[in-house]
């Protein structure tokens, strides 16, 4: 942290709402008020990572990721900064908490799922990222949380590696594009 740090990033052992100045940039913890470049961030993001067009209709994401944010901001199952210079949004990321059954190696179960980090491509290279991945992980290492996972592009790979983060080998996901089930049949044959 630099000394023209806004405010104390760590208070009582929990992340406080914050505005802090780093290497020139302010990084700022998003509340409720912030919803609109949340979302509008997030749809960026998306399109980024997923190489779409604007013609790509994104309008169903949009009213979800709304809802998703005005329900997680609320209950705290979410932190989101925003990088600022002077006005312009230059950067973004986000940290998602949730619970799963404990066990051995995570035995309170708690869980933190890294998501929407982003540099507007002008400002790469300048340090932002890396420094708001050092904020979420702190807000998630002050709730408990050290079980922490992400999703990373090619792109981000080198900075979450240089981070720390690691490969996962056990883990799988089910591509349902791939996977016809009949629910109905399912159902019937467990009743």
């Amino acid at each position: 942290m630099s000394a023209d740090h806004g405010q104390k990033m760590l208070h009582h052992n929990k992340i406080i709402k914050m505005t802090g100045v780093y290497m020139n940039f302010t990084y700022k913890t998003a509340t409720l008020e912030d919803i609109d470049i949340l979302v509008t961030t997030r749809i960026e993001v998306l399109r980024a990572a997923n190489k779409l067009d604007d013609q790509t209709d994104m309008s169903e994401v949009t009213v979800q990721s709304r809802d998703y944010y005005e329900k997680a901001l609320r209950d705290g199952s979410h932190t989101a900064i925003l990088v600022y210079n002077k006005d312009q949004i230059v950067g973004a990321g986000g940290i998602s908490y949730f619970k799963v059954m404990p066990t051995y190696h995570n035995q309170t179960g708690k869980k933190a799922y890294i998501m929407n980090m982003y540099t507007n491509p002008a400002y790469r290279r300048k340090g932002i990222a890396y420094h708001t991945l050092e904020i979420l992980v702190a807000d998630a290492k002050n709730k408990g949380i050290d079980a922490i996972s992400l999703e990373a592009t090619e792109m981000g790979r080198p900075l979450y590696e240089k981070f720390g983060f690691v490969g996962m080998k056990d883990e799988m996901e089910l591509k349902w594009e791939w996977h016809t089930i009949d629910v109905n049949i399912v159902f019937r044959i467990c009743l």
